[in-house]
């Protein structure tokens, strides 16, 4: 039986007593906001449709700085679709209203960065511009004469990922080779290192398997920008060419991607964020084996496993770690295209729960080692390519100790501390920041 309502009050209903505290919470918002000014000045202001607020200037948001550099010179640049300043023009874009614009060059990946990894890249022309674009990924890697003709200027404007076996660099450095070869000046527009510029990760590379993965002994994470490792490429390892690096602004070496304020354009089709290019130091190397990095699922590089393993004890063991900045979380996955194409994998998401002390390359050959225990036989390395040559794994991680199980992981971490301490002693005399 309803109970009557007495002396006029009439029972309020939940959604009614809810928008009333919603109220009552608005107007003394509102009276805060009068009263107290600097609690209105602390609000942020968001808008929709506003970039993000940027606290870094890149090396292209700078260029009217640095006009007495091109002036009078035909330019030739060499960028994809990272290539962008901080309000998302296109550094083509930038520099071709401002300078004489004569070629463009396009990396691994296309100009556009529409190319799966490892597919050869084609010459074309630029529908937009109209400007010639010479493929460095495809017969050749490094601009002929020919391709320089046209140009007095060489410039380099590419989002790196912060990991020594990425090609971007080292695409750089054949393009250093040939600006010095053909008295050209060669310019970087930096960008910052999105897994930071203070700390350096894993074991130097073995000259003996110098690559387009790696050109040059440097540990798996550098922490360089791309303008510092040019300064290294021309100074210590003796490139000689001509070289200027224009600089960024506000950039800090303890920052990470998330910290600039700076839009991330996917460096390749499986680099789509930040994390991706945190991942990649952890467990892009996992290439060379037979367990999945991910590649074929929406979290590339953040999922590991296979359709063997147990996700549950993985991720049991690997937690019982305590590894800084890092959990790793059980996860049952079914690649679409790659390794374990539709099949059902085990194996565990590296939750990155701190960048700042998340150390990937740890964590990636730990959790290897872990994985290689757990897998038995059924666990292998890739072997070499048909016809010769050296495994991906070998060149990926520095050296074939791994691969051939001659060093357990306590002397192998050991060994790339040792290793990346001397490296980032060494890098110093190049930092711009």
């Amino acid at each position: 039986m309803p109970i009557p309502h007495t002396h006029g009050y009439k029972r309020q209903t939940p959604l009614q007593l809810q928008l009333l505290a919603w109220g009552i919470s608005l107007l003394l918002l509102a009276l805060a906001l009068l009263l107290f000014p600097t609690v209105r000045q602390k609000l942020p202001i968001v808008s929709g449709n506003s970039p993000p607020t940027v606290s870094v200037k890149l090396g292209i948001d700078n260029i009217d700085n640095h006009l007495e550099i091109f002036r009078g010179k035909r330019v030739g640049l060499i960028t994809n679709a990272t290539g962008l300043n901080s309000r998302y023009e296109s550094s083509v874009d930038v520099i071709g209203k401002r300078l004489n614009l004569t070629a463009l060059y396009a990396p691994e990946h296309g100009i556009r960065g529409s190319v799966v990894a490892g597919a050869t890249v084609g010459s074309q022309v630029d529908a937009k511009t109209g400007v010639p674009v010479h493929s460095l990924y495809g017969t050749t890697k490094k601009p002929t004469a020919e391709m320089l003709k046209n140009i007095d200027i060489l410039a380099f404007d590419i989002q790196d990922i912060g990991a020594r076996p990425y090609t971007y660099i080292y695409t750089m450095a054949y393009a250093m080779e040939s600006a010095r070869e053909n008295n050209k000046l060669f310019v970087v527009f930096d960008r910052p290192n999105p897994v930071g510029g203070d700390v350096v990760e894993g074991g130097i590379l073995s000259p003996s398997l110098k690559s387009f993965v790696g050109l040059y002994p440097l540990p798996m994470r550098h922490g360089m920008t791309v303008g510092e490792l040019a300064r290294l490429f021309n100074e210590h390892f003796k490139i000689n060419c001509r070289l200027e690096v224009v600089p960024m602004t506000g950039w800090r070496r303890d920052m990470r991607f998330q910290d600039t304020g700076l839009p991330w354009v996917m460096t390749s089709p499986n680099i789509p964020t930040p994390d991706s290019a945190m991942a990649y130091l952890a467990t892009g190397f996992y290439g060379g084996t037979n367990i999945s990095e991910g590649v074929g699922t929406t979290r590339p590089f953040e999922l590991v496993g296979a359709p063997w393993l147990d996700a549950e004890k993985l991720a049991e063991r690997m937690n019982s770690l305590k590894m800084p900045g890092v959990y790793f979380r059980p996860v049952y996955f079914t690649p679409q295209w790659g390794k374990h194409i539709g099949r059902l994998c085990g194996g565990v998401q590296l939750q990155v729960l701190d960048r700042k002390i998340f150390r990937p390359v740890q964590a990636g050959i730990s959790l290897l080692y872990a994985i290689k225990e757990m897998s038995g036989t059924q666990f292998r390395f890739n072997p070499a390519p048909a016809g010769g040559g050296i495994p991906s794994i070998d060149l990926e991680l520095g050296a074939p100790a791994v691969r051939e199980g001659k060093i357990s992981l306590a002397d192998l971490l050991a060994q790339w501390e040792k290793e990346s301490r001397q490296f980032a002693e060494l890098s110093k005399k190049y930092w711009l920041y």
